[in-house]
């Protein structure tokens, strides 16, 4: 097993604001009222205090309960206990209320589902579009275990941009991501460009990966049919997670991004404090 080296102390540049604002206020009521989970929270997102105070928010759909145990995220993990088919609707009723422009949309995996929650994913992309006609949508989707036929009932509904992380470098995958596979992940997101869509990945820095492993993520995303990537730092949500072994200078990500660019990507968003969803609307190009 790879062992990692402990890192404790922020740097000065992954400080952020308190959330604060009459909006952030207004987008925490209807999140409340409409009972709705958002990766922002679950996740322990450092950005909640920006989008929200902007009026905007990553729903995470299926619930919040995820069926795999990757070592960096702070969602719960377990056997989830309900599916709710009432979810699609007040999402959409969430997203008129707010407004929102660009919706970003994520799920735990429900790998327990034999659809693994296309079925809802589906749904709520529709229940957006009829109560929100001008709102674009971006689908941060799981793997599905590669059961395709379910990848393509999400695929149907011709969200914007499909998203799908890879999270880290291949060597480190079983360490991160124990239930997923590197190649099964490549293969979705070029299913996903042959069917016509805009494909996004992502990938965390800060867990011992080498510059050349960046590289050839990057390389292997190109080929494999994305067109934008996200890059950040992997922040430890506890100290029962996946150690982390540095915290990455700016300048590096804005070394990896002109190298992105260069390589053939159409957008990168870079930075210490970038996540999947950030500044998402840029994304559509």
């Amino acid at each position: 097993m790879i062992e990692l080296p402990v890192v404790e102390r922020k740097p000065e540049w992954l400080r952020v604001k308190l959330p604060v604002g009459q909006t952030y206020r207004s987008v925490r009521q209807i999140v409340d009222q409409y009972r709705l989970h958002t990766i922002c929270e679950s996740g322990n997102c450092p950005n909640m205090g920006e989008c929200w105070g902007a009026g905007t928010a990553t729903f995470m759909i299926l619930g919040n309960v995820c069926t795999r145990s990757c070592s960096f995220c702070a969602v719960a993990t377990g056997r989830p206990t309900e599916l709710d088919h009432e979810e699609p609707q007040r999402v959409a009723e969430a997203v008129r209320l707010m407004g929102v422009k660009h919706c970003v949309i994520t799920s735990v995996n429900r790998d327990e589902l034999k659809d693994g929650g296309a079925e809802i994913w589906a749904a709520t992309i529709r229940e957006v579009r009829h109560a929100s006609p001008s709102t674009t949508l971006e689908t941060l989707i799981p793997d599905f275990k590669a059961r395709w036929e379910n990848l393509y009932t999400v695929l149907t509904e011709r969200p914007e941009v499909v998203s799908h992380n890879m999270e880290t470098v291949q060597r480190l995958y079983r360490l991160v991501r124990p239930q997923a596979k590197y190649s099964r992940s490549l293969e979705q997101i070029q299913r996903t460009r042959a069917e016509g869509l805009r494909t996004k990945s992502g990938i965390m820095l800060g867990l011992g990966e080498t510059t050349n492993e960046v590289y050839q993520a990057m390389d292997d995303l190109l080929e494999h049919g994305c067109e934008i990537l996200t890059l950040g730092q992997y922040l430890r949500p506890t100290k029962n997670h996946l150690a982390l072994a540095e915290y990455i200078h700016p300048d590096v990500f804005a070394h990896y991004k002109e190298v992105a660019l260069e390589k053939g990507f159409l957008y990168c968003e870079s930075g210490p404090l970038v996540r999947s969803s950030y500044h998402a609307e840029k994304h559509l190009i």
